[in-house]
């Protein structure tokens, strides 16, 4: 797939935004989702917080460096540390994925989307590059759906943040 200067700009990005998405659909399931949607949540957001690193790297600096010191970088600690964001982000994104679906909260499809979108899409050097940018195109699907689901629970008047609400605790005044 041919990579312009625009794309090449704004792909770190994709990861960013998100970062920012599932936050939003963290708050609306997080009374559902319990302990196992705040680890899949934390998992999640490190391993996307990571993946902008890699992007950003990828694309802003990489390309200044000589190929030999690319190379060097990825044969040893940069290597690791990018093996390492892919399994966070790829353990967060499964265990998000199945906290939303247990919650009931968001669309089973387009969770389902998403935590399929985002295996090869967490996988970037171990897939072949069209199977891991349908895997994102497949994810921001799914995230648009769910994000979806949080336009029309606010249209509808239902929470999508509970905030304030603690047991025995009154409104002062």
């Amino acid at each position: 797939m041919a990579e312009t200067a625009f794309t090449h700009a704004i792909a770190p990005f994709a990861a960013l935004t998100g970062l920012l998405a599932i936050t939003g659909i963290y708050l609306h399931i997080r009374a559902r989702a319990g302990t196992l949607g705040l680890v899949g949540y934390v998992l999640n957001s490190a391993g996307l917080a990571g993946a902008f690193a890699v992007e950003y790297t990828l694309h802003f600096v990489f390309p200044y460096l000589g190929g030999g010191v690319v190379r060097g970088l990825l044969a040893g600690g940069t290597g690791r540390a990018f093996l390492v964001t892919s399994v966070v982000l790829l353990m967060g994104v499964l265990t998000f994925s199945a906290a939303a679906i247990r919650s009931g909260g968001m669309p089973v499809v387009g969770v389902v989307l998403y935590a399929v979108g985002m295996v090869p899409g967490s996988l970037r050097n171990a897939v072949p590059e069209p199977v891991y940018l349908g895997g994102l195109v497949m994810a921001g699907v799914g995230v648009a759906w769910m994000a979806v689901r949080l336009w029309t629970a606010e249209e509808g008047g239902e929470p999508v943040v509970g905030v304030g609400r603690r047991r025995g605790v009154r409104p002062a005044g």
